[in-house]
């Protein structure tokens, strides 16, 4: 931002920064307004739940003020506030579990949740790969290193089992947990990774973090295919995509 007298910030510099806080928002107001639409002819129920919960919630606070004699102009504003909050967040929800179902199953999903992890989690993605687009991703945070296999089970034994192999040479005495992609018995479901991850001890501290990241960067230089970086659409040509694998 250009300094003017003082090194205060100059008029233009103030009017420039103010101009892209409004563009900002106003690309952000019509992002949410596309992911509305879009879900809204998805998914029928979307605004009946909405609705329902701010005018659900509004009764609910104008009949307190009857009963217990309160202003209700002080009440309802309060029940109509909580019932758009309300709203906005089954919005996001169904948002969220719309687009998990619809990553679910295709190449790169998990690498793509893993990438939108909230916390401090370190990611590298895909550090363990096959040409049928099998992957292992690893994860190093508080509990200590977790692989992450998406693709075929039988396939994805004997590759987490050489990763995990790999990286107990380096890393000591420090946990290694493993899960696979799934929704079958002992597998864990895409929309569940981050809650089963967050749910792991902390077993380790942000300096020990550090030294595991270090060692591991060397086996982070991926050998195997290259892998999509979200998931795939479907229908997607596999026979295209492997003639690219081999050649590389």
């Amino acid at each position: 931002m250009a300094a003017g007298k003082g090194g205060k910030p100059s008029k233009e510099a103030k009017a420039a920064a103010k101009a892209a806080r409004k563009q900002a928002s106003k690309e952000r107001r019509q992002q949410l307004w596309q992911a509305f639409q879009m879900q809204r002819k998805e998914d029928k129920l979307l605004l009946p739940l909405m609705i329902g919960a701010l005018v659900g919630i509004t009764v609910v606070f104008l009949a307190i003020s009857l009963i217990f004699g309160i202003n209700w102009y002080f009440l309802v504003p309060i029940g109509v506030l909580l019932g758009v909050l309300v709203a906005f967040i089954i919005f996001g929800r169904r948002v969220q579990a719309s687009v998990y179902a619809k990553a679910e199953g295709q190449a790169g999903a998990a690498a793509w949740v893993l990438d939108n992890l909230q916390g401090k989690w370190r990611v590298s993605n895909g550090v363990a790969a096959t040409t049928q687009l099998d992957a292992v991703h690893r994860v190093i945070g508080r509990p200590g290193v977790i692989l992450i296999g998406e693709g075929s089970p039988q396939r994805l034994k004997a590759l987490i089992a050489q990763e995990k192999k790999r990286t107990a040479r380096l890393i000591g005495d420090t946990p290694i947990y493993d899960f696979v992609i799934g929704n079958d018995e002992g597998q864990v479901p895409l929309k569940e990774l981050q809650k089963r991850l967050t749910k792991l001890p902390p077993n380790i501290d942000a300096k020990r973090m550090d030294l595991i990241e270090g060692r591991l960067s060397a086996l982070s230089r991926r050998t195997g295919p290259a892998l999509p970086k979200g998931p795939m659409p479907a229908g997607a040509k596999m026979k295209g995509m492997q003639r690219t694998i081999r050649r590389r």
